[in-house]
């Protein structure tokens, strides 16, 4: 997956900014607490001395929070690194599953991983797990979930795990929640429901903020639920050319469309719209 090869391949530059971080506030110290000598004098020195002293053990703490951070995290950066897929996978479930350091950060990481993997057994019983024992992360990484269905064809099961998110049942973010209600309609078009994705789409058409997901859903209702829907070809034509404009204010050019993906390459949802971006941003810019 991109968000994995992109971490493995920063993590030369990670550890080389920790070092160079260290060496930068280490220099900060001695500059402020042996310049004054030099330039005001030992009295002067001393008064301003004793006037900054907190600044001292504010670095030296913050120092010591990010070098123990990375060196809690080395083995995982360092099977990144590595592309060793297994024994990340490996220790990354030692440190969700057997000791219950549930956070984000290595949820999303074991999910992706399990996905270069094509282990979707696993990233189905992490669900469950999350389920029981952290919902919020489940929700927080409900995109990461449904699109493991999706990318391996169990697309009823990513309908029903999406109808709870859709519903507001669960608690999800602002631009997730446009994004996963974007899947549920890709879902049911998938599953050749066509009147349930055509709902889904005219909504994010109409109403949605998130620029992708709302193009998208003006590129599927016009090139495809139209010729599957023909008594709502015209209406989903008009929803569908009033969308693209709003895109366009949003995104004048084909340029800020690119750059809006790029900033998403990065995420495992990504992967499945890498077929139909192109051809979306086509329908959008062409003239």
């Amino acid at each position: 997956m991109a968000y994995l090869l992109r971490h493995g391949k920063n993590l030369l530059k990670f550890k080389s900014v920790i070092i160079f971080f260290n060496v930068l506030m280490l220099l900060f110290l001695g500059v402020i607490y042996i310049m004054p000598l030099v330039i005001l004098g030992k009295d002067l020195s001393l008064q301003f001395w004793h006037s900054g002293w907190f600044l001292a053990p504010l670095i030296i703490g913050a120092l010591i929070f990010i070098d123990i951070y990375f060196g809690l995290n080395y083995r995982v950066y360092t099977l990144l690194e590595k592309e060793d897929w297994p024994a990340l996978v490996q220790e990354l479930e030692n440190k969700v599953l057997q000791k219950s350091q549930y956070n984000s950060r290595l949820v999303k990481l074991l999910i992706n991983s399990y996905l270069v993997l094509s282990d979707v057994q696993s990233v189905t019983g992490l669900e469950k797990k999350l389920a029981i024992a952290k919902k919020s992360l489940l929700d927080e990484n409900a995109l990461s979930f449904c699109s493991a269905r999706i990318l391996h064809k169990d697309f009823q099961g990513a309908i029903e795990f999406l109808e709870q998110r859709c519903s507001g049942e669960a608690k999800v973010k602002g631009g997730q929640a446009e994004w996963l209600r974007w899947y549920y309609g890709f879902a049911q078009l998938l599953s050749r429901r066509f009147e349930g994705a055509a709902d889904a789409f005219v909504l994010l058409a109409k109403h949605g903020r998130e620029s992708i997901p709302a193009g998208l859903s003006a590129y599927f209702l016009n090139e495809t639920l139209s010729a599957f829907l023909p008594l709502r070809s015209g209406n989903l034509k008009e929803e569908a050319s009033a969308a693209k404009e709003r895109v366009k204010k949003s995104l004048p050019n084909r340029n800020n469309w690119d750059r809006e993906l790029k900033r998403m390459d990065t995420e495992v949802y990504a992967t499945v719209l890498q077929a139909y971006t192109g051809k979306a941003g086509d329908y959008l810019y062409r003239t």
